[in-house]
């Protein structure tokens, strides 16, 4: 199994790791200063067991054409979202990489980002992962896990075949990380975009840890009311979750869903203190899309996007 690791952030060293404990071929594509990093092996570390690897067990590119043609077996895309359309048109350019049943598999918060993918790539070829695990990356080469909520979701929102996915999810699982294959990743992903549209953005412009949303009734209001629209993009959308009304998902969310990741720092707040522009398109931008398409009111979530949006203008 050959593996390219696309976006060595976190979750890309961190799944990376990942496979090359249980006996995969793995590559990165990397800026040139991770690159360097690398140099030195990876690690995984925090929650689940603590992995290191050397560096000769793995491969390190910073150019697409560099990467050996007729090579890999899947993509993991894990960079940032606002690679993707940059992602996307340069493993077309260089789609010689795959092999010939070669798959792209998403590992990205929001939803939506196959789109980008499915403009050059079969939608049988294209799948999503739900991820709702903490990362940061306090060195270059380093990943920590800080929180774990539920099992990796892997699936499809188009038409491929599910059982490509087993192999990924049983050595991810063997790894320490629980994985599971879903026929309904769709689900999973609409239930993250309610954990963390509420979340993120919020965190990110009060500067805040998850828990500390939760016991302020003014941010309390501000959440329900961004929980509250988005449940109703989902019920006049295609999509579903396990919650039958927004009042069952609070009750989930402030007493067991929030508090186990209490301390944690959302991604875009990360983004905002290192002056990055922010996945809040695949998120409430998401959201606010679909509401405008099927004519839901969405106007916490304009008001938190554009928030977020002014933050990012002064970068």
């Amino acid at each position: 199994m050959n593996i390219l690791i696309d976006g060595s952030g976190s979750i890309g060293i961190a799944l990376g790791a990942s496979m090359i404990s249980q006996g995969a071929d793995v590559s990165f594509y990397a800026s040139e200063k991770t690159k360097n990093a690398m140099e030195n092996g990876i690690e995984r570390i925090g929650l689940f067991n603590h992995l290191s690897i050397s560096p000769d067990e793995f491969n390190v590119y910073t150019d697409y054409n560099d990467i050996p043609r007729n090579s890999i077996d899947y993509v993991f895309i894990t960079a940032k979202t606002t690679s993707n359309d940059d992602i996307s048109s340069k493993l077309n350019d260089n789609r010689e990489i795959f092999k010939d049943n070669g798959i792209i598999l998403i590992f990205q918060n929001g939803f939506g980002n196959d789109e980008p993918y499915l403009r050059y790539f079969p939608s049988d070829k294209v799948f999503c992962a739900r991820v709702i695990t903490g990362f940061r990356r306090p060195e270059r080469n380093i990943s920590e896990i800080t929180v774990y909520s539920e099992p990796i979701e892997l699936g499809t929102l188009q038409d491929g075949d599910i059982n490509l996915l087993k192999p990924i999810a049983e050595l991810i699982t063997k790894s320490g990380i629980p994985c599971n294959v879903t026929n309904n990743v769709a689900k999973f992903l609409w239930a993250k975009m309610l954990y963390n549209c509420a979340l993120n953005p919020l965190g990110a412009i009060l500067g805040v840890n998850y828990g500390k949303l939760t016991e302020n009734e003014y941010t309390i209001n501000i959440m329900n009311r961004l929980i509250d629209e988005i449940f109703n993009v989902i019920e006049v959308s295609p999509y579903s979750v396990d919650w039958n009304d927004p009042s069952e998902y609070k009750d989930l969310f402030y007493s067991k869903l929030v508090p186990d990741t209490y301390e944690h720092v959302s991604s875009t707040s990360q983004d905002i203190e290192r002056k990055l522009k922010t996945e809040i398109d695949s998120l409430n931008g998401k959201v606010i899309h679909l509401g405008e398409e099927y004519g839901v009111d969405v106007t916490v979530n304009k008001v938190i996007y554009n928030m977020i949006k002014a933050i990012e203008s002064e970068f």
